[in-house]
């Protein structure tokens, strides 16, 4: 499992409206094609993160994203509400947050 956060600006107030978009786009193949394995979207205050797993690493994951119409089509719908944390940003993987610390409990 390769997990993948990205971190960006949204009004709190938009939060249903970006669940909405998810929720059509999860309900299709799409997250399938892509290697998402859950996607859970946070909010606090003006900060917007979205928390993935892939069953690939991030980097393929979004080689292939960016060949599917119906990411660009994603994308396309959420950008009246999702906005760059970062102002150089140029692609989802100028957004994921650089991950400096990781824990697992070893089995029983």
């Amino acid at each position: 499992m390769h997990q993948t956060m990205i971190i960006a600006k949204m009004a709190p107030t938009d939060a249903d409206k970006v669940a909405d978009i998810f929720g059509r786009y999860d309900a299709t193949s799409m997250p399938h094609e892509i290697g998402v394995r859950n996607r859970s979207l946070y909010q606090f205050h003006g900060i917007y993160v979205h928390l993935i797993d892939f069953d690939r690493p991030a980097s393929e994951a979004m080689r292939v994203a960016q060949g599917l119409p119906a990411f660009r089509a994603v994308s396309e719908d959420l950008r009246p509400y999702i906005e760059a944390y970062d102002p150089n940003w140029r692609s989802p993987q100028d957004a994921m947050a650089r991950r400096f610390y990781h824990w697992t409990s070893a089995p029983e």
